[in-house]
């Protein structure tokens, strides 16, 4: 691709250039988290150096550009996932907490005994826990929409579950496990059709597709930080301003309120009500810094990049003898995942990580997943924009020692 200058984006990964064990790194690792270009490295030493103070309380200098930095980043999720307004942006801890947020205030509020929610069978933890934990404290029942061997959702089994008891459906836009990418508009218009709320788990999606909230009509959306090259411990819920509005609290404390006494408390406009206490201010404001980057290269040049690379990587992986593919939808994005015949997934991620290759194994917080599919885990690789065709030689050749060593 001419226009996409891989060498110029992994100059921008100072980790890139580290050794593991003696070797070059391979990171493969990508769906735990991503890497940071040094635009995101250094302005958290920036922060720190220069601007550090609280944001939202105080009159003075470092306060007064502390607090525009922060909502400059707002405002640049705002516009990257096309939200109809800022105030629409909750900046959270990341997904899971974003989740949590939507399971206690909605969830709680608007609920009721008897009542269901929808959740798909290829969801991560994070999107199951918390609704567990709703239904055993309001006594509500979670349904499950079942998947096909390739790992793509049941539609019409998902039809099926709709009824007069659906309060909300949660489901995820790309699967951490599978790849797979579920066709969420689509999914969305039938929830609706059936007076349903639905939350999508972008986590695996706003890195490296584009996402427009208005366009696919949802009416919660969660992501993190650090799986969009930007820092941990900060990410974003968006949902509708009516709902937003008609939410109790999160939590209480500093910032969410307008007015506080002993017999009464008034509480704070959006996004405030629901951004109790002293935020992740650095990573708030360094989030601005990787919205920047992929806009920079762009997230179609990205989304064409990485489509390549995982043909690439999927016809290489192939060739190995013994291979089983778990999750082979005709829509996947940037996630690979496999067993070999006479290995276990953590013997060949310990062999691999002595040759420098980083890769994830076990159940990858989706331990439903692996039930389906009658297995304990998976190697799994999960592709980012500075990784190469050269990443995944390396990484073929180091499976076929490690096959080598372990059948």
């Amino acid at each position: 691709m001419e226009t996409y200058n891989i060498d110029k984006i992994r100059a921008d990964f100072p980790i890139l250039k580290r050794e593991v064990n003696g070797k070059p790194l391979v990171y493969l690792d990508n769906g735990a988290t991503t890497q940071k270009p040094v635009s995101v490295i250094n302005s958290i030493a920036h922060y720190y150096s220069d601007m550090n103070s609280n944001v939202h309380r105080g009159v003075h200098y470092l306060s007064q550009i502390s607090t525009d930095a922060f909502e400059v980043t707002r405002r640049k999720i705002q516009f990257f996932i096309n939200a109809p307004e800022d105030r629409q942006v909750i900046i959270t801890k990341g997904t899971t907490d974003s989740i949590n947020l939507v399971a206690t205030c909605y969830g709680r509020a608007f609920i009721q005994e008897g009542e269901e929610i929808i959740l798909s069978a290829m969801e991560h933890h994070s999107n199951i826990v918390p609704w567990q934990m709703l239904c055993d404290e309001k006594g509500c029942k979670i349904r499950v929409i079942p998947m096909n061997d390739k790992g793509e959702l049941d539609m019409d089994a998902y039809r099926g579950l709709f009824n007069e008891r659906t309060k909300l459906v949660a489901v995820t836009y790309v699967s951490n496990a599978l790849g797979t990418i579920n066709p969420v508009k689509e999914m969305i218009s039938i929830a609706h059709a059936h007076g349903a709320v639905v939350l999508v788990d972008a986590a695996q999606a706003i890195q490296h597709i584009q996402v427009d909230v208005q366009g696919l009509d949802v009416d919660f959306l969660a992501f993190s930080g650090h799986k969009m090259y930007g820092p941990t411990g900060v990410g974003v819920l968006y949902g509708k301003e009516e709902l937003l509005n008609a939410m109790p609290p999160y939590q209480g404390g500093g910032d969410m309120i307008k007015d506080v006494t002993f017999e009464k408390t008034t509480y704070n406009d959006l996004p405030f009500k629901f951004e109790a206490g002293t935020p992740n201010i650095e990573a708030g404001i360094c989030l601005n810094e990787a919205i920047d980057y992929i806009s920079s290269i762009g997230l179609a040049h990205i989304e064409a990049y990485e489509h390549e690379l995982l043909a690439y990587t999927q016809e290489k992986l192939s060739q190995i003898p013994g291979i089983r593919f778990i999750g082979t939808a005709d829509q996947k994005c940037s996630v690979i995942s496999f067993i070999i015949e006479g290995t276990h997934p953590y013997d060949v991620g310990v062999i691999l990580d002595k040759l420098g290759i980083a890769v994830r194994t076990g159940h990858h917080c989706a331990q439903p997943v692996m039930d389906r599919f009658g297995i304990p885990g998976t190697i799994r690789v999960s592709l980012a924009l500075y990784n190469t065709k050269e990443d995944i030689d390396i990484l073929i050749a180091g499976i076929q020692r490690a096959v080598n060593m372990l059948v």
